[in-house]
């Protein structure tokens, strides 16, 4: 393994938002750090990338994208000239201040007169390198990460390739029903009045659909906390940006939906989990930050013109919780993280009794910040094949870096964290699969044993479908709140 010294900055997305000036040198946005690092850690500033060029180039053409290097590489070349040549003049300015001090009026007029024509001189080159930081600073954040060199080739999701399957595939006796039949039969979903309310892909969950999308949230809540990931609930609506940190931006406007503040309804709670932690320096001893987060997420959908029209497959608004882990800068620690969250979402799918398998995602199937990613992807019966559940990804510091997360390592150096995610659960896609894979011929549907005591009964669409134990305790919590109601009115304990 080449190993490279890489002086790095961090600038926060915010100066990129609004093309500040002050980073050519007038104000001081940028945090110096000079680290260690793998090659494949991809630290890319602009050092980085000018030593690099044949790396970035590698990288951009293995994910498919088209970043051109040299351009970004021309227009720095203008921005240096351009800030040694302001600098320059500066020093002519403060040398000058220096020597007129005492010195008589007609050398100072001489002296005022010269000074007047650097300034001139001076506003013109600060006003073009606003202009040239603009260009720089939007070729700099479409830069792409650098993918890991055992992600697989390809062009699509198409070419992912398959590393482990899980379960076995049912086999019906009897030709089993969509999800779309099944919710028309139990009256879990509405489709059509979905469509009137919210449009295109829109729909309602009622009844059992609603019960179990809750009992499913409820059981991954217990679950994942129990694997040592805090909970939290976390906003969808959320400030360019903090896509822009993530890195779901530039690249991915049109799939966002944008309001009029210009403010985003994010696609998921990562987004708003890892600003949580922007411009922040943690303490190494609290590392790794390990959050599950809940959040609604929105999608348009826009490159998915005519595929899963109908259905929940395919909406543009749904409820995921989210694996977010915060490490330290490592790519060993990296790998064993993104195994751990993946590995957390497999056993999870396992305890429902749903087969699945995982694949590694080729390089074109990577986004801008991915190092690698696996997807998990749940067997549908009705379309007699797998389909996406789940990702897990990690990115290195490439969106610490653009958020200015750091920590102090144990030689007391600044460090960015490295991210990672991955998806615990989503709704309503992951009802599909429970409904498909546990319908039963006269069109009932068993409830997997660990959901059943959220549910309140073990099968959909009979008479004699409620767990016992489940009237026991909801007797004892009616019991028990009458109980506390009867005392506080006694008492006149009232609000």
């Amino acid at each position: 393994m080449n190993l490279v010294f890489v002086s790095d900055f961090v600038l926060r997305i915010s100066d990129f938002t609004d093309w500040i000036p002050a980073f050519a040198g007038m104000t001081q946005p940028i945090a110096i750090n000079t680290q260690f690092c793998y090659y494949r850690t991809n630290m890319l500033d602009i050092k980085f990338i000018r030593d690099n060029k044949e790396l970035i180039t590698l990288g951009a053409q293995k994910k498919r994208m088209d970043f051109n290097v040299d351009a970004l590489i021309e227009v720095d070349d203008k921005r240096r000239e351009l800030l040694a040549s302001i600098e320059k003049k500066k020093a002519e300015q403060n040398d000058v201040s220096r020597k007129i001090i005492g010195t008589p009026q007609e050398e100072k007029d001489k002296f005022v007169y010269a000074m007047q024509l650097v300034k001139n001189d001076l506003q013109k080159e600060e006003e073009k390198l606003k202009e040239v930081m603009a260009e720089w600073q939007k070729l700099m954040v479409q830069v792409p990460n650098i993918p890991d060199m055992t992600v697989p080739e390809g062009e699509s999701d198409a070419d992912n390739q398959e590393v482990k399957t899980w379960g076995n595939i049912p086999e019906f006796s009897f030709t089993p029903k969509s999800h779309i039949e099944l919710s028309a039969l139990h009256d879990m979903a509405d489709f059509e009045r979905g469509t009137k309310v919210s449009g295109f892909r829109g729909y309602f969950l009622k009844n059992d659909g609603a019960r179990l999308s809750m009992a499913l949230w409820q059981y991954g809540m217990e679950f994942f906390a129990a694997r040592g990931l805090d909970p939290m609930i976390v906003p969808a609506l959320v400030r360019r940006e903090s896509l822009l940190g993530t890195g779901y931006l530039p690249q991915g406007e049109e799939d966002l939906y944008k309001t009029q503040d210009n403010d985003y309804l994010a696609g998921t709670g990562e987004v708003a989990t890892m600003n949580y932690y922007a411009d922040e320096v943690l303490d190494i001893k609290d590392l790794p930050k390990k959050m599950l987060s809940f959040s609604s997420c929105f999608r348009r959908e826009a490159g998915s013109h005519g595929k899963d029209t109908k259905g929940l497959m395919r909406v543009h608004e749904f409820y995921k919780l989210e694996q977010v882990v915060l490490c330290e800068a490592s790519h060993e620690i990296s790998v064993k993280y993104h195994e751990e969250i993946n590995s957390n979402t497999e056993a999870f799918i396992q305890s429902l009794g749903i087969p699945y398998h995982t694949v590694a995602n080729c390089g074109g199937d990577l986004g801008l910040g991915q190092v690698k990613k696996y997807d998990i992807e749940l067997w549908i019966p009705s379309e007699k094949t797998y389909r996406e559940i789940s990702s897990a990804s990690y990115f290195h510091d490439f969106q610490a870096r653009r958020l200015n997360i750091r920590y102090r390592d144990a030689e007391g150096k600044m460090r960015f964290v490295h991210s990672l995610n991955c998806t615990a659960i989503p709704t309503p896609r992951s009802l599909i699969a429970i409904m498909e894979n546990y319908q039963q011929e006269d069109g009932s549907i068993l409830v997997p044993e660990v959901l059943q005591k959220y549910m309140g009964k073990s099968v959909i669409g009979k008479k004699n479908e409620i767990v016992p134990e489940t009237i026991v305790e909801a007797e004892k919590t009616i019991e028990s709140t009458t109980e506390n109601v009867t005392g506080n009115i006694d008492g006149q304990d009232q609000i």
